[in-house]
């Protein structure tokens, strides 16, 4: 009898352990099993700006049999090309002109080959006018070929439209993807009757800046300098731990 009450006492002790052991076990896969439970969820975010900065570029292009009579022909058209430029609002010190370019023309022989004797000579020279004025730069655009009329022969590229500000924008719409992704993590686990815990990780997308109502998106960013109405657009895609 006094055997079987001594060997009580050790078995009672080993199923209490027991018990405590699954406890804990219980315990702590339930605790991690909740921690390795995430969602994953994007979170987007559209602004639409107005550019604040135009940039219009053009060259004059000048022939002569000389290098010295092309050197005077294209002075002679600046002026022409400065008085034009002005009654549409730019005046000279808007205007930035660049290095003068030029090159030989060669004579061609009867078979299309290139020979050494220079035919005439071409000198070029590229301005650029920089303005606030989006629209003004837009419609100069538009217009400026119309000095060909004036004997200029200018050559118009495409005009460029910025927004200034968009350092300080980029911070902004990535802040608040962020903020639309947690709001959709949150409305995910309430559907599921479970709470949103911290968030575990973040990945910025890349920026597009697009025309407005364009679909266009690239893996590098779109960064559109053709239009003056334009929309930014942030992609954060973050995870966070359910509860």
């Amino acid at each position: 009898m006094d055997n079987k009450n001594n060997l009580i006492i050790p078995f009672a002790i080993i199923a209490l352990a027991f018990i405590i052991g699954i406890i804990i076990f219980v315990s702590v896969w339930s605790s991690n099993r909740n921690a390795d439970q995430t969602i994953t969820v994007t979170g987007s975010a559209k602004k639409e700006i107005t550019s604040d900065l135009g940039i219009f570029r053009g060259t004059i292009n000048v022939e002569g049999n000389t290098a010295g009579d092309a050197y005077r022909i294209l002075q002679q058209q600046k002026p022409i090309l400065l008085d034009y430029l002005n009654s549409n609002g730019f005046s000279q010190d808007k205007v930035e002109f660049f290095t003068v370019n030029s090159y030989p023309v060669y004579e061609m022989n009867a078979n299309g080959y290139q020979t050494n004797i220079v035919r005439a000579y071409v000198y070029s020279q590229r301005l650029e006018i920089r303005s606030p004025d989006v629209n003004k730069i837009k419609a100069l655009s538009l217009s400026v070929t119309s000095v060909i009329e004036k004997g200029i022969n200018f050559m118009v590229e495409m005009p460029e439209y910025h927004y200034t500000k968009i350092a300080d924008l980029k911070i902004e719409i990535q802040a608040a993807a962020a903020k639309d992704a947690m709001v959709r993590a949150k409305k995910i686990a309430e559907a599921t009757d479970r709470d949103l815990g911290p968030i575990r990780n973040a990945r910025m997308g890349v920026i597009q800046i697009t025309p407005k109502l364009s679909n266009a998106i690239s893996d590098y960013g779109v960064n559109d300098l053709s239009s003056i109405e334009k929309e930014i657009t942030a992609v954060v895609n973050a995870s966070f731990e359910i509860d």
